[in-house]
C-alpha cells in the first residue's frame, strides 16, 4: 500500500496530510478529526480501512503536524470549511465519503451545507450539530457527577479559574464517564496531547467539553439537516457526551440517515470498541458505494 504524505497550502498556512492509497477503485474516505485544535492522532487506527479504499487524514491548521500561526482571526468555522475545500482541490478528490468525529461532524455539516459536488455519504461520529443542545446535554451529564466535583466545576467557572489544577482534575472525572471509559486510560492517548492546540480550542469552544464559551457557542444547523440528501450514518456511544438522544434526534432530521449506538463506549468508540466500530463503518461505506 502506498502512503503519500506532505503539506498543502491553505488560507493561513500549510496543512499536513497523509493519504493511504489502497489501489482500490472504491471511493476514498476523508477523516475530519475532533477538537477544534486536536489532530488526527487518536483516529489514526482508522487507517486499516485502507485495505478496502483510500483513506485521507489531515491535521487541521493550528494543530498536529500542521502550521500553528499566531493569528486568532483564523479560528472560525468558515475558514475551516474553506480549508477542507482547498485540501480536496489540491488532492483532486472529485468523489469522496466524509467521516467526521465530534467537532469534525460540525465541520462536515457546515461543509455539506455549501452543497459541494461529489460527496457520496457522510458519517457523523459522536456528533455536535447544535452547540446549545450540546450544552444542555452536558448540564444533565454534570448532574450525574459526585456533588463535590460539581461544586468544584461551578466554583472555577464562576471565579474564572478554569485553568486551575483543581478544575482540570474535576474535568478528568467528567472525561472518565463521558469521553473515554477505558481504565486505565490508554498511554497511546496521553502521548497525543502534544499535538493539541488549546488556544484554538478555547477560542472556538471554551475551557472544557461542557463549558461552551467560544465562537461556536451559537452554532446550530438542526434546521438545515433536511438539506443533506446523501446517505448519512449517525453513531455514538451509549455513555457519550454526544448523547444517544441527541444523536438519534439529528438522524431523524436527515432524510437518508441511519443511527447506531455502541453499547460499551463513551465518546471514543473507535478506540473503546475498535473492532465493532470498524465493522459498522465498513458495512455502511460498502452499502452506499
Amino acid at each position: 500500500m502506498a502512503i503519500q504524505e506532505g503539506f498543502i497550502e491553505v488560507t493561513g498556512g500549510k496543512v499536513w496530510y497523509q493519504y493511504h492509497d489502497s489501489n482500490s477503485k472504491k471511493t476514498p474516505v476523508i477523516i475530519l478529526h475532533g477538537g477544534p485544535g486536536s489532530s488526527h492522532y487518536s483516529l489514526q487506527g482508522l487507517r486499516v480501512l485502507a485495505d478496502e479504499r483510500p483513506v485521507l487524514f489531515y491535521d487541521q491548521l493550528g494543530c498536529g503536524k500542521s502550521d500553528r500561526p499566531n493569528d486568532e482571526s483564523l479560528w472560525t468555522i468558515d475558514r475551516f470549511v474553506e480549508e477542507l475545500g482547498q485540501i480536496r482541490k489540491a488532492l483532486s478528490l472529485d468523489d469522496m465519503h466524509i467521516l467526521g468525529h465530534s467537532w469534525g461532524t460540525t465541520l462536515a455539516a457546515a461543509y455539506l451545507l455549501t452543497i459541494p459536488e461529489g460527496v457520496k455519504s457522510v458519517i457523523f461520529s459522536s456528533p455536535c450539530l447544535s452547540a446549545p443542545l450540546w450544552a444542555e446535554d452536558q448540564e444533565r451529564n454534570r448532574s450525574l457527577l459526585p456533588e463535590d466535583i460539581q461544586a468544584t466545576l461551578r466554583e472555577c467557572e464562576q471565579n474564572g479559574t478554569t485553568d486551575s489544577e483543581e478544575y482540570q482534575e474535576a474535568t478528568t472525572e467528567f472525561n472518565k464517564r463521558f469521553v473515554c471509559r477505558l481504565d486505565p486510560f490508554p498511554e497511546f492517548l496521553k502521548q497525543g496531547a502534544q499535538y493539541k492546540n488549546p488556544v484554538v480550542y478555547n477560542i472556538m469552544w471554551g475551557p472544557s467539553e461542557f463549558h461552551v464559551t467560544g465562537n461556536l457557542k451559537n452554532f446550530d444547523c438542526t434546521a438545515r439537516l433536511n438539506e443533506i440528501h446523501i446517505p448519512a450514518l449517525y453513531t455514538c456511544g451509549r455513555y457519550d457526551e454526544a448523547t444517544p438522544q441527541s444523536t438519534e434526534y439529528f438522524s431523524k432530521l436527515t432524510p437518508k440517515a441511519k443511527f447506531h449506538v455502541f453499547e460499551n463506549s463513551a465518546h471514543m468508540p473507535y478506540i473503546e470498541e475498535e473492532a465493532e466500530f470498524l465493522k459498522v463503518i465498513r458495512a455502511f461505506l460498502n452499502s452506499v458505494e
